[in-house]
């Protein structure tokens, strides 16, 4: 049995079920068949069987989870149903007794209404009024809900439940608002990080294939990956070869040929042949899993703004205490002196602060960008400097052909014909950018030699033979060892561009100039950036020096850095946070060490890697470079919603609490315009959630 689900029996197409718990017949049954593939269900409460007719492919694993999410949104239902308890009661005693005491009811009715009004509004509080006491005990010093406590007994000595009932309904509904925009946070992270591989192939004994659940799968299992599916687990090939996109890993968008002994990672895609794989990581171990983890954890960092208005809430508790006795001192008037009790700065400070950095959390999530922490949304918000990764961050990793030109005596579709006829059956991105080329010049691309083979020589090129003749494609230096002259051709080049060069039968050919594409969208987001206040956005790049120029140029960036490794960008990420807060985005593990010295590391794209992932304290799971600068306006609004909350929540209970003292209020107005100043920031602050996108200017997150 598992979630209190029973398989009584199942054939083909037909499962039948008991559940332990009894059910609404209408309801799990209307759920059970908005489940794909499922046909049919009829539930019966009372011997607690399902039946269901699916397609027969359909497993039992998932049919169980899925009647487990069932039960597990009543458990919420009811949950969310047992806090609002309290409103409901709150609401309605104070409604029954309000018109009982104003009416010309018996004494003895009126006394009746008095005492469960006492009753409950002791009985409502009782968590509140526990804390309160207890982290007096424990702590020698008293909280918000120290102060929330002693209103209420205040309220109750003076015979005026309808207070204490006021200050419980309406401080339930602002922790309420604080709650709901804690777990929207918390749908939408998970929304955003599910798993998109469902199922493996598990090789059985005898070598039988069998399609399993990935869930199912466990270490030192042997799985087979066919061409084009995404490798669903970390291991080591045991059989076959293949190519493997591994962009997703490393950052390189070079696919990588493997073959047995290699080591395979979990979300890397096999784009050629087959290979079995024995598994040596599954689950908790997945870098998914343990990024969902460090998500769940991310509302437990705290920002330091939160740390202040923790600390200020905290030295108010003293503060309110004081008033209230000096109040009575000089007033001996008890109702005035109780307004300085009911009327606290405390609730709106610390329940609108964190639940604006929660609210933020969410709708970047909701939007595909993960923030570890709610410390990140305000440095974020304070952001001098932008340093951006070229090759995968502002470019798209996917170089094309910019450029062709053709020696004397040939023209640019012989440069490009012959560059195919060797690249035509590589896997390299070069290969990818002159295979597209001569596919959008409709160019006829000759068939090689008989049992001509492709000879590929590490980082100079390759070579194959046509017509008996040898074509090489590739380097400089490549043709400078086979002495194939290239100086003339060499002075039409620009400097700017990574170039090949293309030769048969010794002869110079032309010259590919191989261009890595802006990635759409990073002009406006640049320009976006500017616009946020950020003044000075840095490149920094492993490319040569007039790549980096040329690319620095054309986006307008104050400055780059070329030819860097890894610990060069790392040393100027410090070196520039010795000025001012830095934003490092990247997204191949040579970036790692820079993201992780940055005060916002930022990994953004579909190609971004784990250790990249693991270093960042932002994940953009899109290729939109728009969302940099739409997440730093999100911090930015946050931060200003947060600064509008400190001024009303001040500036409302500060003038409450004089007309409380001068008696202008009665404790029962002052404890409702405190508790309505409360739920009033809260809502402020939740509106960063719940308002839509804009739709124009692609703005995602600025309508906030």
């Amino acid at each position: 049995m598992m979630f209190g689900v029973k398989v009584a029996h199942s054939l083909p197409g037909r499962t039948r079920f008991y559940i332990t718990k009894q059910l609404e017949t209408s309801h799990i049954e209307t759920w059970l068949r908005s489940f794909p593939g499922v046909y049919s269900a009829s539930y019966n409460q009372v011997t607690g069987s399902l039946l269901i007719y699916h397609h027969i492919t359909l497993s039992l694993y998932s049919l169980k989870l899925f009647i487990h999410k069932y039960k597990h949104t009543l458990k919420q239902a009811a949950c969310s149903w047992k806090k609002a308890i309290p409103i409901i009661a709150s609401g309605t005693i104070f409604l029954v007794n309000w018109y009982l005491q104003r009416s010309s009811y018996p004494s003895i009715v009126k006394a009746l209404s008095y005492w469960v009004s006492t009753f409950t509004a002791i009985s409502t509080s009782y968590d509140v009024i526990k804390d309160g006491v207890v982290h007096v005990l424990k702590a020698g010093k008293g909280n918000a809900n120290t102060l929330t406590a002693a209103s209420i007994f205040a309220s109750l000595y003076m015979k005026n439940p309808g207070s204490a009932l006021i200050i419980t309904l309406m401080s339930t509904i602002s922790e309420l608002l604080t709650d709901y925009t804690s777990e929207q946070t918390k749908h939408y992270i998970h929304s955003v990080l599910k798993l998109d591989v469902s199922y493996a192939w598990r090789v059985k004994e005898k070598g039988v294939e069998e399609k399993v659940l990935v869930e199912d799968i466990q270490v030192g299992d042997k799985v087979v990956v066919f061409t084009g599916e995404k490798i669903p687990v970390d291991g080591i090939i045991i059989e076959g070869n293949g190519t493997a996109d591994e962009a997703s890993i490393t950052g390189e968008y070079m696919p990588r040929e493997v073959s047995g002994g290699d080591n395979v990672y979990a979300g890397s895609v096999l784009q050629s042949g087959h290979v079995t794989v024995t598994v040596e990581k599954v689950g908790e171990d997945t870098s998914l899993s343990k990024i969902v983890k460090l998500l769940e954890e991310a509302q437990d960092k705290r920002a330091p703004i939160q740390n202040i208005a923790d600390a200020v809430a905290e030295k108010m508790v003293p503060v309110s205490f004081g008033l209230a006795l000096l109040t009575f001192f000089f007033t001996r008037n008890l109702n005035r002196a109780m307004s300085m009790l009911v009327i606290d700065f405390i609730c709106g400070i610390k329940l609108s602060t964190a639940t604006a950095l929660y609210a933020s959390i969410g709708r970047a999530a909701k939007e595909g960008a993960i923030v570890k922490g709610s410390d990140h949304i305000e440095k974020m918000s304070k952001l001098n400097t932008v340093i951006l990764d070229k090759t995968g961050t502002i470019t798209e990793g996917t170089p094309v052909v910019q450029q062709v030109i053709a020696a004397e005596g040939f023209n640019q579709e012989d440069v490009i014909r012959l560059a195919a006829a060797a690249e035509k059956n590589s896997t390299h991105p070069i290969a990818d950018a002159i295979m597209k080329q001569a596919k959008d010049w409709n160019i006829l691309i000759p068939i090689r030699d008989n049992n001509a083979q492709v000879e590929t020589t590490v980082g100079k090129g390759i070579s194959t033979w046509l017509n008996g003749k040898r074509v090489v494609v590739g380097s400089l230096r490549f043709m400078n060892e086979l002495k194939v002259k290239t100086t003339n051709l060499l002075q039409q080049m620009q400097n700017d561009e990574n170039v090949i060069y293309v030769a048969y039968d010794q002869t110079l050919v032309g010259v590919v100039s191989i261009f890595d594409k802006i990635r759409s969208g990073m002009h406006r987001a640049v320009n976006n950036l500017r616009h946020q206040g950020i003044n000075d956005i840095i490149m920094l790049t492993g490319d040569k020096r007039t790549v980096a120029r040329e690319m620095a140029r054309r986006l307008k960036l104050n400055w780059y850095h070329a030819e860097a490794l890894p610990d060069d960008k790392a040393f100027y990420v410090k070196k520039y946070g010795r000025t001012g807060a830095v934003m490092m985005v990247g997204d191949g593990i040579n970036d790692a060490p820079a993201l992780a010295h940055a005060h916002v590391g930022v990994t953004m794209g579909a190609k971004r890697t784990d250790i990249a992932s693991e270093a960042s304290d932002v994940i953009i799971t899109s290729d939109n470079p728009e969302m940099l600068s739409e997440l730093v306006g999100l911090s930015k609004k946050t931060m200003n919603i947060i600064r509008q909350n400190f001024i009303a929540t001040f500036a409302i209970n500060g003038i409450a609490i004089l007309f409380g003292a001068l008696g202008i209020f009665s404790p029962i107005v002052g404890a409702a315009i405190h508790n309505a100043a409360t739920i009033g920031v809260v809502i402020n602050s939740a509106r960063i959630l719940w308002l839509g996108r804009e739709t124009n200017e692609s703005q995602i997150l600025r309508s906030a």
